[in-house]
């Protein structure tokens, strides 16, 4: 008989497969990198632009121009180019990042031939209709007012403006931003920004020699967005206030997000660093989890992450917690911050994080999509598979000593630029 009492061994993940990508190129130099996996006909075509031509004063462009990309072009109205796309049972999916600007289409293998031609024009020939881009500053302006009044949407933009400064990491951004948008300026951008010479294709999905020999039919050919472009470099050197006060005072909840500027992908510690972020609050077991949450019952929820960016990495931790108990939240971190740095993480809690980090990475590699973003991370990072080679290296293999001594290195209160939001 099973004994159900009994929690089960724990098997550690033994070996990760990567679907590594072909690299061809279109006709007219254009990369393109496919993972063809999956039985489904069934594929995503990620075009994929680095954002360049920063502008403090104008902050919104690129923004902007990936919102109303869609929104028509010489020969489509924004709602002829809906009609087409959706006819095709097909997907189309615009994304801004502080790094890349992506558009995304998921369609159906043999639909290729009637929907490629479109996001064709899109990115080609969008006019970006003074209608649309009047609706457009509305909307975004009514969703700013009504997002400031949320006290974790204040402590995020100030964070972010705080340790990134005036940067597309984290622009200040306000109404007048908004009502400063210009239809000619985006116009100016999206030909600079929407070239071939800015653009990277990334397919996932059953997607064969033919399938390929369609796509460059349609985008090897001509493109008409060309000019003068500068990809966006950023210098953060500079002092930052470490603490920073938005009082609300009928805030029932008080937000809390602190962090400081750390490494990024690109260097050789961040996979420890992953690690320990994780005990620290990277998961639901976490310490700042059972200690915040399970044992003061202080929030409903905490969490701590390190991020990679192209340029520059960041650690950040985030939590929403009583107004009443803001003050003995913040203790109870800075205690959990110097216990990592003082004592040893216990061998069976290394364990468990070792089990749900190698699982979590198995678990996230569960079709086409999934490998292709893991090609996506270590990419535009400039880096090879030899990244996760060392990752899982390191996972399996890190210390509590080494855990400690990261800790002592990239976990420093006095450090951290603490933002509070509501009452403390």
């Amino acid at each position: 008989m099973l004994n159900r009492t009994a929690a089960p061994a724990f098997k550690q993940v033994n070996e990760i497969n990567f679907i590594k990508p072909t690299a061809q190129e279109l006709k007219n130099g254009i990369k393109v990198f496919t993972v063809n996996a999956g039985e489904q006909e069934l594929v995503r075509i990620e075009f994929i632009f680095e954002n360049v031509n920063w502008n403090k004063e104008k902050p919104l462009q690129a923004i902007a121009v990936n919102g109303l990309i869609n929104s028509g072009t010489q020969n489509l109205s924004a709602k002829e180019i809906a009609e087409k796309v959706d006819y095709y049972g097909a997907f189309l999916q615009t994304e801004y990042a502080a790094d890349l600007t992506t558009i995304t289409l998921y369609t159906l293998t043999k639909h290729l031939p009637s929907v490629l031609p479109i996001v064709w024009s899109i990115l080609n020939e969008s006019i970006f209709p003074q209608y649309e881009l009047d609706v457009f500053k509305q909307n975004q302006k009514q969703k700013l007012l009504v997002n400031l009044q949320k006290n974790d949407f204040l402590a995020r933009k100030t964070f972010a403006n705080a340790i990134f400064g005036n940067s597309s990491y984290g622009a200040d951004i306000t109404l007048d931003h908004y009502n400063g948008l210009l239809r000619d300026e985006l116009l100016a951008y999206y030909h600079v920004a929407y070239q071939p010479e800015n653009c990277t294709i990334i397919v996932a999905g059953k997607f064969l020699e033919n399938d390929f020999l369609v796509l460059d039919q349609v985008f090897g050919g001509e493109w008409k967005n060309h000019g003068p472009s500068d990809k966006n470099r950023f210098d953060f050197q500079y002092d930052v206030e470490k603490d920073i006060y938005v009082e609300k005072p009928d805030a029932l909840q008080s937000a809390i997000r602190m962090g400081n500027l750390s490494i990024n992908r690109q260097h050789p510690d961040f996979p420890s660093f992953q690690i320990l972020n994780c005990v620290f609050g990277g998961y639901f077991g976490s310490r700042l989890m059972a200690n915040i949450r399970e044992d003061k019952g202080y929030t409903y929820g905490i969490g701590s992450g390190a991020v990679s960016l192209k340029q520059v990495g960041y650690f950040f931790l985030a939590t929403e917690v009583g107004a009443d108990v803001c003050a003995a939240a913040l203790e109870e971190i800075e205690k959990e911050i110097n216990v990592l740095r003082a004592e040893l993480v216990k061998e069976e809690e290394l364990d468990l994080v070792r089990n749900y980090m190698l699982g979590s990475m198995l678990g996230s590699l569960e079709n086409a999509f999934s490998h292709a973003d893991k090609f996506k991370n270590i990419y535009f990072s400039e880096l090879d598979y030899t990244y996760y080679e060392k990752y899982i290296h390191t996972v399996k293999t890190i210390t509590s000593e080494q855990l400690k001594d990261m800790a002592n290195k990239y976990l420093d209160w006095n450090a951290m630029t603490k933002v509070v939001v509501g009452k403390k």
